[in-house]
This record gives C-alpha cells, structure tokens and sequence, in this order.
C-alpha cells in the first residue's frame, strides 16, 4: 500500500474553505444546523475562526438565522435556491426538485424516471443539461456500481462514497487494519502510563480513559491517512476493538461546547486484557467489518469474495 498523508486543518485554515463547507451543512440540513453540528463535522477548526465564517455568511445574505427549541439554528436562504432555475421549463424544474429531495444519498435515473412520469430519453438530455450548468453532479455509488444524481455543491454521504475506507471504490483493507492497530496501540500507551503513575486503583483506571476526539488527533499527527478523518471514522474502528474484546467504552456527562461531546454527552474508551479467549463464533470477520451495512451478494463486497471469510472458515 502507498504512503498515505492525512490531511490536517491548519489554525490559521482558509476563510473561503470554512463558509464552503459551511454553505455545504446547511444543503445536507435544509431546515438548519446548529454550531455544534459545525464544530463536530470540523473539530479542527477553531470557535472564533467559525463565528467569523458564520457572521460574514449572515452579513452577506446567503445564511438566516432562526431560534428553535434546541437554540440558535442556521439556514440557507430560498431565494438562492430559487433563483437556480431561473429560465428552465417545468420537466427540467421537476427533475431538478426531485434531485434535491434525495439530499445527499442522491438518486438513480430510474428513480427519477418513476417520480417524474417523463421518458428516459427526456430524462437523460435533462440531466446533461443539468450536469453542464452545474446544477447536479453525477457520482457512483460503492454499494451497488451506479451512478446517482445529486445537487453540485452537496458532499456524498457515506453510504454512497463508502467513506475514508474505500479509494476509488475500492475497499481499503490494509488501511483499516492500520487503522485499528494504532488506535489500539495509543489506547495500551495511555493505559499503561496509568498503572505506572502508582496511584490508587481507581485513579488509575479513570487516567487510563482517552476521548474519541483524543484518539483522533493522535491519529491525524501520526501522518497515516490521504483522506481528512472525522472523529465518526475514528469511533467506527474504535467500535471493531471493542467487538473484539480489546476495548471498552463509557458514556459521560459533558459540559456544552466541550470538545468531543455531543448533546452533552462524551464517549470514552480504554484497552482492556480479555479475561478468556473468544469463541470461535466471536471471532467472525463481520461481527468487527466497518462496512458491514455495504456487503451484499452481488456487490463490491460480499461473503463469496470476503478474504476475512475465508480465513476464518478454514481457521
């Protein structure tokens, strides 16, 4: 496998850059995203380089600001939406509404075909017509080899993209098993340095916990990924180890804001030594696969080309 580099926010990251990707949130949530929303998709970036980014958005009119129950909740405007498909008739008009209301799982040709009632020649000179203003954006799915059609300046979901585990639509595996082996080895470090402080049993358990957001940033200065991790990418092998009997988990309570929680909530998880070996049953490849949801027979990943399957059957 390749040296791969991750690529990690700067302080001082691009002004443009953060509202992009703000305007971007707020297309994936149409009816709004609070800042917490903000700061877990970009840990990164610090609170006032995002209150910047936000106040600019808002004195430039292309953000609202509303009040909700859950706070403050910030919004694209509809003019911007609208003013889109100024000079498009209504097939183009209903294409292009049935596109945006697949969000950013995206949506196949014979999807539209059935919400629209138009032939697939009709359909496909629109999406063309779409595609060349930019409109849309066509992407191919990993889970089933087939393109999907979705606004342009929205970000594929997961399920689409596969995540930072696929590249190319290939299933990263190496990269996974990387993965997993430093984040359990800098949870043996913390746990280690614990039981080394000669402190009483119970304060050495709680300094042996590290945050997803800590393991996270020690993945991000390691220098291992190509891709920008989320602390979502670094739970998901967090959550491989601790099916494997290597880690255990916590859930605390958290002030608002602090980094790392969500809705007040942090999660936290420390190596263990299992007390018995696993049975076999236990040791199963899918019980610990990050992309369990994507196997299916017929698809890019399946039981009948799982190497881990195979391994495991002859085992």
């Amino acid at each position: 496998m390749a040296e791969v580099k991750v690529k990690v926010q700067p302080p001082d990251a691009d002004p443009v850059e953060i509202e992009n990707r703000i305007i971007e949130l707020c297309h994936q949530f149409p009816h709004g995203i609070t800042d917490q929303v903000i700061q877990n998709e970009m840990p990164h970036i610090e609170a006032q380089q995002r209150a910047v980014a936000i106040n600019r958005l808002l004195s430039m009119g292309q953000l609202d600001l509303l009040r909700s129950n859950t706070g403050l909740l910030y919004r694209i405007k509809e003019s911007q939406n609208a003013g889109k498909m100024k000079g498009s008739d209504n097939q183009e008009k209903l294409v292009y509404q049935i596109i945006e209301d697949a969000g950013n799982k995206g949506i196949w040709s014979r999807d539209i075909r059935y919400k629209s009632n138009l032939p697939l020649t009709e359909i496909n000179k629109i999406l063309k017509n779409l595609e060349s203003k930019k409109l849309i954006k066509a992407v191919k799915s990993v889970a089933a080899s087939k393109k999907v059609y979705m606004l342009y300046n929205l970000q594929p979901d997961r399920s689409v993209t596969g995540g930072a585990w696929y590249s190319d639509q290939d299933f990263e595996s190496e990269f996974v098993e990387v993965l997993n082996q430093q984040c359990f080895k800098f949870l043996q470090t913390k746990a280690e340095t614990a039981r080394e402080s000669k402190q009483n049993p119970m304060i050495q358990r709680n300094s042996s916990f590290a945050s997803s957001h800590e393991v996270w940033k020690y993945i991000c200065e390691l220098g291992i990924s190509k891709v920008e991790l989320s602390m979502e990418d670094i739970e998901t092998i967090l959550n491989t180890l601790i099916y494997d009997g290597k880690v255990e988990m916590t859930i605390i309570a958290a002030k608002e804001g602090t980094v790392g929680s969500v809705d007040g909530h942090m999660k936290l998880y420390r190596a263990v030594n299992p007390i018995i070996p696993p049975t076999g049953l236990v040791r199963a490849p899918c019980g610990l696969c990050p992309v369990f949801d994507d196997c299916h027979e017929g698809g890019e990943i399946s039981p009948s080309n799982c190497i881990y399957m195979t391994e495991w059957l002859e085992f």
